[in-house]
């Protein structure tokens, strides 16, 4: 009983909350490159926590009172969601089956991929990103506008055992050869 008497208030001198994503308002696009050229589009967010510390000085003046700092947060993708934005038709459909098949995404078994941010500091954020089941550290640098983060990561598919075509994995691919590097870019709006 102590202990959780001790838990509780610890958390209360915290002062921990979270703040709410807009969901519809968020953006992600991703850009892969290959050998001779390069395919874009965009993912959604399914589910978004965003972990803050209140400041300790409280003013009565709404304009002139700190803003939250944000500690941490959680960030789930809906894969199914993928869409590809540079083609139009059977390609564009096409492209996007592939993206959900085993070779890449693997939607079938795993429909999210999963971003849980650890530290935050005002330029950067530190974290783990999870997809298909691997997890790997991340640092990524970011801007903040209003209630608007922006930023981009670049993460090595083959780390998340995507290794379609890639000149680590197969040789002589020639002009099929695609790059290991993905490009996401993404701006979280708060509410």
């Amino acid at each position: 009983m102590k202990l959780f008497i001790f838990f509780i208030s610890t958390l209360m001198t915290l002062n921990l909350s979270a703040l709410e994503v807009d969901l519809d308002k968020s953006t992600f696009s991703w850009k892969g490159t290959k050998l001779n050229g390069e395919h874009m589009g965009t993912l959604k967010l399914k589910s978004a926590k965003i972990q803050t510390k209140e400041p300790k000085a409280k003013t009565k003046d709404k304009k002139k009172a700190p803003s939250h700092n944000v500690i941490g947060g959680e960030f789930v993708m809906d894969l199914n969601s993928i869409s590809v934005t540079d083609l139009e038709g059977k390609w564009k459909a096409k492209l996007e089956g592939h993206l959900k098949s085993e070779d890449f995404f693997e939607l079938s078994k795993y429909p999210t991929a999963k971003l849980i941010v650890s530290k935050v500091t005002d330029k950067e954020f530190t974290g783990k990103l999870t997809i298909k089941d691997q997890t790997h550290p991340i640092t990524v640098p970011y801007s903040k506008k209003g209630n608007e983060y922006s930023g981009s990561l670049k993460f090595d598919r083959t780390k998340f055992n995507m290794k379609y075509r890639s000149g680590n994995f197969f040789k002589d691919l020639g002009d099929k050869l695609i790059h290991d590097d993905v490009e996401l870019k993404f701006k979280v709006v708060l509410k």
